[in-house]
């Protein structure tokens, strides 16, 4: 049926606008702008390569710290620093059931390729000096220092490379050694982890009997409750080759700080190399 033009229903919606003719693009206009973005992005990208081969060199030759370029090694310490900082004993690594304990692999032989006599072992522990005298050396017998309150704990061993594997270590507190044995205090007061004494070492050394293998902790992480001079690892002393008779364990830490074989323990006003640390390393490691 027609209906008159006046008559016709109203479209619904509003009107579609009407389409505008387009104007086509030519090729060489197409190819002329492709060439502006290509010389764009070569002045661009030529312009960061030199800055990188320019930031390069000049790394190159900036003085070596500890192994590293000395702004790869500041930045290096700032994170440090910074983590230190915000550094809290309530802070623990997670723990595991003694179930998924498992062997630890053999890793690293540094400070432990002279012969060990066992029964001749002392542990060596330099005392924090009052300035200006002489550090006074104790030993202590194996015996000595498991007559201290024994600690188990199920953690995780991180390594550098990236493997981890979960191991139930036992012995005691290093924080328990020097409350008993109060050395990391000028003034020969035991060390309390949540109250520290005012005149405590701010770092430890801990060396192996032939020298070849060190490490430096903060004193900090030093008294954390899960850092442990260790004898027992899943459940047997330990062997020669993870470090038998005393190791330490420090589970915030990968396992370059986790030292084998102490021979050595000094309390220092000055940060003290590590071997990782001067090959390159962050002398912190933790993680």
């Amino acid at each position: 049926m027609a209906y008159p033009e006046s008559s016709q229903p109203a479209a619904s919606g509003p009107a579609l606008p009407e389409s505008q003719p387009t104007t086509p693009v030519s090729d060489e206009a197409v190819e002329r702008q492709a060439a502006r973005r290509t010389r764009r992005a070569f002045l661009v990208g030529g312009v960061a390569a030199l800055a990188g081969i320019v930031g390069w060199n000049w790394l190159l030759d900036a003085p070596q710290e500890d192994g590293l370029a000395a702004p790869l090694r500041r930045v290096l310490d700032a994170n440090g620093r910074l983590a230190t900082a915000y550094f809290r004993n309530t802070r623990l690594a997670t723990e595991f059931p003694k179930s998924r304990a498992k062997p630890l692999r053999k890793n690293g032989t540094e400070g432990l390729k002279s012969a060990l006599d066992a029964v001749a072992w002392r542990l060596q522990v330099q005392r924090y000096a009052p300035a200006g005298t002489t550090p006074r050396m104790q030993e202590f017998t194996l015996d000595e220092v498991k007559a201290l309150p024994r600690v188990e704990m199920t953690t995780e061993f991180k390594c550098i490379e990236g493997w981890s594997t979960i191991v139930t270590w036992a012995g005691t507190r290093l924080s328990d050694f020097l409350a008993k044995y109060p050395l990391a205090t000028r003034s020969g007061r035991p060390v309390d982890p949540n109250n520290p004494p005012t005149d405590l070492a701010p770092y430890v050394s801990l060396v192996t009997p032939d020298k070849e293998y060190y490490v430096g902790l903060e004193i900090e992480s030093a008294l954390h409750p899960q850092t442990l001079l260790c004898y027992e690892m899943n459940g047997t002393p330990l062997t020669p080759e993870h470090g038998a008779p005393l190791r330490l364990v420090t589970p915030l830490k990968y396992g370059i700080k986790h030292i084998k074989r102490i021979g050595t323990i000094a309390f220092l006003d000055q940060r003290p190399p590590d071997y990782w640390a001067v090959r390159g390393y962050d002398w912190h490691a933790g993680h």
